[in-house]
């Protein structure tokens, strides 16, 4: 079952008790309000992932209402009025709603449209978190792992692909002292020999792409005699 709260917002009572009965039939916990202002008070003080809302209503006009939300949230908004003209629906639309519904209304259609808005609602929040999740932060230093993507205060890095996960393994270890030795064995998965200076020349040219001053490196730090580090 959903557990998405939707808050209902029309000073006609019918109307919003009849909208309760069928998105609780589907699931949702539901929220009225019968007045702009109570709908804001609503709002403040609860997770709400979704507004069906009137324009005509007391206190606080429904456009208002729908233009206040909007400033501080990006969850859908589906406009149920009995204003019909185009400029009454482009208006709505231009001030933040997502969806226009007219009076009298067919409830399975509201129904649909509440269940596609917030797939997609749900759909972009996952795929925002995810890529809030995939991007490691080091001194203006942006890794984004799943793509693949290095930017440097915004700038695109162009890595090798052995550069990017000689850094990647350091940066998603902090503070973790890695030896020449445990480097070359987990990038190039091949036994190390003493003398083999593969890794360094590699590190050279990592801080010559990602260190403001290669000559005195803030992210990639050497540990004198025992290996490299990235401190958070």
């Amino acid at each position: 079952m959903n557990k998405e709260t939707i808050l209902i917002v029309d000073d006609e009572k019918d109307i919003v008790d009849m909208i309760q009965v069928y998105l609780r039939n589907d699931g949702y916990n539901v929220i009225k309000a019968y007045d702009g202002q109570q709908a804001l008070d609503v709002l403040d003080s609860n997770n709400v992932q979704l507004v069906i809302l009137d324009i005509m209503m007391p206190k606080i006009h429904g456009i208002e209402v729908c233009r206040r939300i909007r400033e501080k949230k990006n969850i859908p908004i589906i406009i149920l009025s009995a204003k019909s003209a185009d400029m009454d629906k482009i208006m709505g639309l231009s001030t933040g709603a997502d969806d226009y519904m007219v009076k009298p209304f067919n409830p399975l259609e509201l129904t649909a449209r509440v269940k596609a808005q917030l797939r997609r609602y749900i759909y972009l929040n996952n795929k925002e978190n995810e890529e809030a999740e995939d991007v490691i932060k080091i001194n203006g230093l942006n890794i984004y792992d799943k793509a693949r993507n290095v930017t440097l205060y915004g700038k695109t890095i162009k890595l090798t692909k052995t550069e990017y996960e000689i850094l990647l393994l350091m940066a998603r270890n902090l503070n973790r002292v890695f030896s020449l030795e445990e480097i070359f064995q987990r990038v190039w998965k091949e036994k190390y020999f003493e003398g083999n200076n593969t890794v360094m020349v590699h590190i050279a040219r990592l801080r010559e792409k990602i260190e403001d001053n290669p000559k005195s490196p803030k992210i990639i730090k050497n540990v004198w005699g025992v290996g490299y580090k990235i401190e958070n």
